[in-house]
């Protein structure tokens, strides 16, 4: 049986499952059939207009559909092929929709004819939606990573870049204000009963937490704006408490992460601080003089972060890290972080894509080249331990005193667990790792190039001296320089391919924007590999 929406040209085979099959019996009008010719030969749209069966079959997708039942789909190549070139051009998707219905290169690269409406828009959502339940999310990218491995393009390549870039959240970032007053209306509208918890719970602010907007004061008065903050905290610990009273009593039985959330905005930006004119007197809650370590900036979507690449640019959002194969331009393993925080540092991110990345065999050793960012002790520990080579630039070693010694002018005896100074004298590695020079600095000639402290000069040795220490040896070879040079700058232009016109997220939270990127990044990579002649010759895929 064929099905076909209102307009024709979406059809599916009905083979007894609810999956969707394509029809390899073209239709009158097919799009390819008029005009395959017009489009550019070595492009997307031709490539998936000949292929996208062979690069994205039926069976790839079987899993999503294990019932028998229910209306068949849209037939998991059309899906797929859209999915990759909305990916490509950063359309939503309602207009990667449109797209299929108006831009005939785009019904050419789905197979349809020239009358075919799109689907649904939310069939997008629904297909994303499965893929993310699935035990392969990202079976899209690994499809085109297999079509790497194919053509051999990274056969002997041994070298890996890594990076990472902020992308820009999809939020608007919230203040302190905003966060409590937003904070108690997801409980107030989440929890059983809620609206009536915190009607009777958050009584201080005299304000309607049921209602949008924020409380109606004098914003230009400092006196109440410091008063609200003080009544909002309170209101919010209020029904924490009220929460944990009905929880304990075997009232409620919370699921979700409004309490939490709640728990932790009441918290993160504000201190309890008595009257200097009065100590003895009641405290009250102001804005703290900090930031958060790890601030959430918007309860709409508490995964956003702010971020800090450079001390002058600063974003909120999350970090994208990648591992690339530099000479070709091929991203070979990607995710999305918070973008700052526990697990967001390059380093950590880099260790862990590196391990995942299954175009480095197993026992294979890799260049692996990135900045400072990545030369951290553990992050060289970990190459170290997998056998790995890193390019990676050092960490800048600062002298005490300009012009003066660093710590690589200390001769350091791990097996005497000694430390030697440039005057040649010798003092002992504590427990802690420190070595104090103390008293042999008092009448030592060199002092004013070593230290400005009064007790003398002391050093505390890093877990990973010694890896360091060895590192900064190697980068002073110049051609080791040269290698850092010529490769490590091309994972930038990587980056620049993923982000062009795409910085700016559209979803919210680490899993559908790590979902993104790796759609993404196959499609980027598809289009890579066409730039490097990708064919299809003999049943199988080569490189030109």
């Amino acid at each position: 049986m064929a099905v076909s929406p209102a307009g024709g040209g979406l059809c599916a085979r009905d083979d007894g499952g609810v999956q969707g099959r394509s029809d390899p019996q073209r239709e009158l009008l097919d799009v390819e059939s008029v005009a395959g010719h017009l489009l550019p030969a070595g492009g997307v749209f031709a490539f998936l207009a000949a292929h996208r069966g062979e690069l994205f079959p039926d069976a790839m997708f079987a899993d999503l559909f294990p019932s028998g039942r229910g209306r068949p789909s849209v037939p998991a190549p059309v899906v797929a092929t859209v999915l990759v070139l909305q990916a490509l051009h950063g359309l939503s998707d309602r207009e990667a929709a449109e797209a299929v219905t108006f831009d005939l290169r785009w019904k050419a690269a789905c197979g349809l004819p020239v009358t075919a409406a799109a689907f649904h828009p939310t069939t997008l959502t629904y297909w994303r939606a499965r893929l993310a339940g699935s035990k392969r999310p990202n079976r899209v990218f690994e499809a085109v990573r297999e079509v790497v491995a194919a053509t051999g393009a990274l056969t002997g390549r041994t070298r890996r870049a890594l990076d990472s870039t902020v992308l820009d959240d999809a939020v608007a970032t919230q203040d302190t204000v905003t966060q409590l007053v937003a904070a108690v209306r997801r409980v107030a509208r989440t929890l059983p009963d809620g609206q009536a918890l915190v009607t009777a719970a958050a009584t201080g602010a005299g304000h309607d937490y049921l209602q949008p907007g924020k409380p109606a004061i004098a914003w230009d008065d400092d006196q109440a704006r410091a008063q609200l903050i003080d009544a909002l905290v309170r209101d919010a610990r209020a029904v924490l408490a009220a929460v944990a009273a009905a929880e304990q009593a075997g009232n409620l039985v919370l699921e979700g992460e409004a309490v939490g959330l709640l728990g932790l905005v009441a918290g993160q930006d504000v201190e309890l601080v008595s009257d200097p004119e009065d100590p003895d007197g009641p405290s009250t809650w102001r804005i703290a003089r900090r930031v958060a370590p790890d601030r959430v900036i918007s309860t709409v979507d508490p995964e956003a972060r702010h971020a800090h690449k450079t001390t002058s640019r600063r974003q909120d959002g999350f970090k994208a890290h990648v591992v690339v194969e530099p000479d070709t331009g091929i991203v070979t393993a990607c995710a999305v972080t918070k973008a700052s925080g526990e697990g967001s540092g390059d380093a950590a991110a880099g260790v862990g894509l590196l391990a995942a990345d299954v175009t480095i065999a197993d026992g294979q050793q890799v260049e692996v080249l990135g900045d400072s960012a990545y030369g951290t002790g553990e992050m060289l520990a970990a190459l170290d331990g997998a056998g790995h080579l890193p390019v990676v630039k050092p960490w800048p070693v600062n002298p005490a005193v300009p012009g003066g010694f660093t710590i690589d002018d200390f001769h350091v005896d791990s097996r005497a667990g000694t430390v030697t100074c440039p005057a040649g004298q010798t003092r002992p590695i504590n427990s802690t790792r420190q070595v104090v020079f103390g008293a042999a600095c008092r009448a030592c000639p060199l002092r004013e190039r070593c230290t400005r402290s009064r007790t003398g000069k002391s050093l505390r040795l890093g877990e990973h001296d010694a890896l360091a220490r060895a590192h900064r040896a190697r980068a002073a070879d110049p051609d080791w320089q040269a290698t850092y040079r010529r490769h490590r700058p091309m994972v930038e232009r990587s980056l620049a391919w993923l982000t062009r016109d795409n910085r700016r997220l559209r979803y919210r939270g680490i899993t559908k924007n790590d979902a993104w990127l790796q759609l993404r990044a196959g499609a980027v990579n598809l289009r890579r590999l066409l730039t490097l002649g990708l064919q299809r010759t003999a049943g199988a895929w080569a490189l030109a």
